[in-house]
């Protein structure tokens, strides 16, 4: 068996050179790459980014928030984000221990693509787009366009994920995030559910994102309720989600609960998740 190669640049233009070479798999946290390797000898060529220092840290400009690649948990915990972010805090609060989130970055958990991914809900209730770079090339796509499916992304091979762009949603913006598991931290979601709202001086919504995550390939936003909610009164809100709007998504039937349980724990994670947003 070939040995598998190695490599731990410092600087962002040689990572990217080694991608454009082709056969590398990307290493940051570690937190899926190992557990997935468990007594097996590491058989791929392994790019390690954890030395590069312009992929770290997370910033706010007027309100719009740019998350490194390897920013981690922990570090979403301890910044200072606009309350629109409680949701996405929450969410790093769960991701395993405190080990793995001193280590796991939420780069790396949108680039693992799992349909119970963590990160993912929050994130697209923000409208967050993820920024691209290749060796000559930068782009950025929504979320909702990177994150195709169960272990699938809209990623090329020579493309590393660098940054997490979130668009600023005002001072009125508050954000929620409910999770369903079989004990409060440690495991694997059944259901999901972010919300990021945003209300205007009378007290009615005028933004709002939604995101049902672990009950479809991919995490969805709920864009029918989205509309819906536009000028609604806060108050008003949670009541108008009903069983209708989650017609899209598709739960299976797994160890941790049934379709059928996992969409009705939806519609209740919905409600719950929009009047905490709202309060």
């Amino acid at each position: 068996m070939k040995a598998a190669r190695y490599a731990r640049p410092s600087q962002l233009g040689d990572a990217l050179a080694i991608l454009g070479a082709g056969g590398f798999s990307v290493l940051a946290g570690g937190t899926d790459f190992y557990p997935a390797r468990v007594g097996k000898p590491v058989d791929v060529d392994v790019l390690d980014i954890t030395c590069i220092e312009e992929l770290r840290g997370i910033s706010v400009d007027a309100g719009a928030v740019r998350i490194g690649a390897l920013a981690t948990w922990s570090d979403l915990q301890d910044a200072d984000l606009p309350p629109v972010f409680d949701g996405l805090r929450a969410a790093a609060r769960e991701v395993g221990g405190m080990q793995i989130q001193n280590a796991g970055t939420l780069a790396g958990n949108l680039c693992n693509a799992s349909p119970a991914a963590d990160g993912v809900p929050p994130l697209l209730a923000l409208d967050a787009d993820v920024e691209l770079m290749a060796s000559g090339a930068t782009r950025r796509l929504p979320l909702r366009d990177f994150v195709l499916g169960n272990r699938k992304t809209a990623r090329a091979p020579n493309e590393l994920l660098v940054a997490v762009h979130i668009p600023a949603w005002g001072a009125r913006a508050r954000g929620s995030f409910q999770k369903l598991g079989q004990r409060r931290y440690l495991v694997i979601s059944i259901v999901m559910v972010a919300a990021s709202i945003g209300l205007d001086a009378q007290g009615r919504i005028a933004r709002c994102g939604l995101a049902v995550g672990a009950c479809s390939a991919a995490a969805q936003r709920l864009d029918a309720l989205e509309a819906s909610l536009i000028g609604v009164r806060a108050s008003d809100a949670a009541a108008m989600a009903v069983s209708e709007h989650l017609s899209d998504l598709t739960p299976i039937d797994d160890v941790r609960g049934s379709g059928a349980y996992r969409r009705d724990a939806a519609l209740t994670l919905l409600r719950r998740a929009i009047a905490q947003a709202v309060a």
